[in-house]
């Protein structure tokens, strides 16, 4: 995450944004070819919406509060778009949460999951950078122990923040290591323990019994831990993100959510549809691969940003 001025950063989200807003932007667009606001227009407008991944519900809701408000009176496109911002503003609003630190709880012990590919472990890195440049002590576990790119990557990153790295031979205990890492960290006294976990989805029996194996040992050291569960999604993938949460809900338990990769897609809609559907926290977003590309989430700025909005 960034401390950057919040101006640079909401530059910064606009232009990730770009082919997202440019969908819904050139959308809006060729629907209001008449200035009067019919049924035919209201209907493309919802069929784009949906098709934008922000989900059915709030596709709904936003043509049914524009043919209320303005059904058969002229309206035009930046109309549409201001009413649409709004729309996604309110549903995101209330996920729109960073993740706090607990001083009570030293270290605080996060659990990063998500598919391989999904960006968790980029994601641990600049979290580990975020929360050192807030003066915080950080540890990381390699507990993705099966993909030694994951561990090379973490070690690296560890090296780039100041940050101890514990990490096994390929193929160790994943559990065991989380569980190495939280005697390490707490003699520390770390104030953030992150942890790396595999994302292999071709056997989820096995998934679920590594991650729930990970959490018995851990709550044998820490009857607390973890404390939180961080969901890492890919935003190119999109509605696959809904599959992926759902899954990993029942999985392990989630407890927030991180979006990556918001600048390679024209899906950035599909944040909408997981607010709406889940409800769960979103702490940040990711709109670069640099360790400032990070940051916690604004519901109004990206609901702007997201229709092309300044």
């Amino acid at each position: 995450m960034s401390d950057e001025p919040e101006s640079g950063w909401l530059a910064r989200i606009r232009h990730g944004l770009t082919r997202s807003s440019a969908r819904l932007s050139q959308g809006i667009g060729e629907l209001l070819t008449k200035r009067r606001l019919d049924q035919a227009t209201l209907d493309g407008l919802e069929e784009m919406l949906i098709g934008a991944d922000l989900g059915l519900a709030t596709a709904l809701r936003v043509t049914e509060k524009l043919s209320e408000s303005r059904f058969d009176a002229e309206i035009s496109a930046d109309e549409v778009r201001s009413a649409l911002a709004d729309e996604i503003a309110a549903v995101l609003a209330p996920v729109a949460r960073p993740m706090t630190l607990d001083p009570s709880r030293r270290p605080q012990v996060v659990l990063v999951v998500g598919v391989n590919g999904s960006g968790k472990t980029t994601t641990i890195g600049k979290l580990a950078k975020y929360y050192t440049d807030q003066g915080k002590k950080v540890s990381m576990a390699a507990a993705d122990t099966f993909r030694a790119a994951a561990v090379e990557q973490l070690q690296i990153w560890g090296k780039r923040t100041g940050c101890p790295v514990l990490a096994r031979e390929q193929g160790a205990d994943p559990a065991g290591l989380a569980y190495d890492a939280l005697t390490a960290a707490q003699a520390r006294g770390d104030d953030l323990l992150l942890i790396d976990t595999a994302g292999r989805l071709h056997n989820k029996a096995d998934l679920m019994a590594e991650l729930q194996k990970m959490v018995r040992v851990l709550k044998k050291k820490d009857p607390t831990a973890p404390h939180d569960v961080l969901l890492v999604l890919d935003a190119t993938v999109g509605q696959n993100a809904l599959t992926q949460t759902d899954l990993f809900k029942q999985l392990i338990g989630v407890s927030g959510l991180v979006l990556t990769k918001l600048d390679g897609t024209a899906r950035g809609g599909v944040l909408v549809a997981l607010a709406e559907r889940f409800g769960l926290p979103v702490h940040a977003i990711g709109v670069g691969e640099s360790a400032d590309d990070l940051r916690p989430f604004d519901a109004r700025n990206f609901a702007r940003s997201l229709v092309g909005l300044t």
